[in-house]
């Protein structure tokens, strides 16, 4: 059974001021996403489900719809804040989804195999999908044991304004023991730190984080329903508030439910988190064509 690719492409990047999973970044218009896509069906994953919004559906299919022909499966679902369990309940002023675990949510209705999560807008390399599926396809049969590729948190950084990532804390058999999102993280002076308030917490710039880029089986999708419901019965009136996947998986860890194994890559990743990031990715690219690591054209 291949693993299946679940794509969060949902998001509108309002800080990098455009829809950038659309960004033409390769040599012949490459999206990082067409990366994504490229490794993953190289590494062995036979399907990948965007997550998107409706208001964009037409653009993004015009692009991606048939553009992976041959190479891999494609199917699409859509995030939408009105998408949620039977009832429960929100603010009806509340524009937004509801964050990355609402989306991953989203992909319960035609995903039955194995999966990986991605952000459709971060590179994370060939050999984190190798990872990836190696994990996937010895698991496949299991339950409550998950993966997560875990990153060095000081590469993880964009030198043009404050990221969120999930910081975590791994035993010594490499098994996950706390992830927690964390907003507002940058460097200056030299020094790693997030906001807590008005107070600012330093981070050793090895600490391991997550970068959204998850190993789940099917039965997470129960999991992930039974935590939104209490999410929502919880915070389903405030017209900001996130239902993030490390905090599923937070939860689940701490009683003891799952298991979630950090995955080492040797793979470097990088995003497109501003506008400013752009040309660092588009170099970035560049040079692994160069190393022979892609072709110049991805998809003849």
């Amino acid at each position: 059974m291949k693993p299946t690719l679940l794509a969060l492409a949902a998001g509108m990047g309002s800080r990098y001021g455009g829809l950038k999973q659309m960004d033409g970044l390769g040599p012949n218009g490459e999206t990082i996403m067409d990366y994504s896509i490229f490794d993953a069906a190289r590494a062995g994953f036979g399907k990948v489900v965007f997550v998107i919004r409706k208001n964009f559906e037409k653009d993004f299919k015009d692009i991606f719809a048939n553009r992976f022909k041959g190479a891999i499966e494609v199917d699409f679902v859509y995030q939408e804040v009105e998408n949620v369990p039977q009832g429960t309940s929100y603010n009806a002023e509340r524009i937004k989804p509801w964050g990355t675990g609402h989306a991953v949510l989203m992909g319960a209705p035609v995903i039955r195999e194995p999966f990986a999560v991605i952000n459709a807008d971060d590179f994370y390399g060939a050999d984190t999908f190798n990872v990836l599926n190696s994990f996937l396809s010895k698991n496949e049969t299991n339950t409550n044991r998950y993966a997560m590729v875990g990153y060095r948190l000081g590469n993880t950084l964009s030198e043009s304004g404050p990221v969120s990532r999930g910081i975590c804390s791994v035993n010594e058999n490499g098994i996950l023991e706390t992830v927690v999102e964390r907003t507002q993280i940058e460097r200056s002076g030299g020094i790693i730190f997030y906001k807590d308030g008005t107070t600012k917490v330093d981070i050793p710039e090895n600490e391991p984080v997550s970068m959204n880029c998850w190993g789940f089986t099917p039965d997470f999708f129960t999991h992930l329903e039974k935590l939104f419901k209490e999410f929502l019965n919880h915070n389903g009136q405030n017209t900001t508030s996130e239902f993030y996947i490390p905090f599923a998986v937070n939860d689940l860890i701490k009683n003891k439910k799952v298991e979630v194994e950090v995955l080492q890559t040797t793979a470097k990743w990088f995003g497109v988190t501003y506008q400013d990031d752009r040309n660092s990715a588009i170099l970035s690219i560049n040079n692994l064509i160069k190393r022979g690591e892609y072709p110049a054209k991805l998809w003849v």
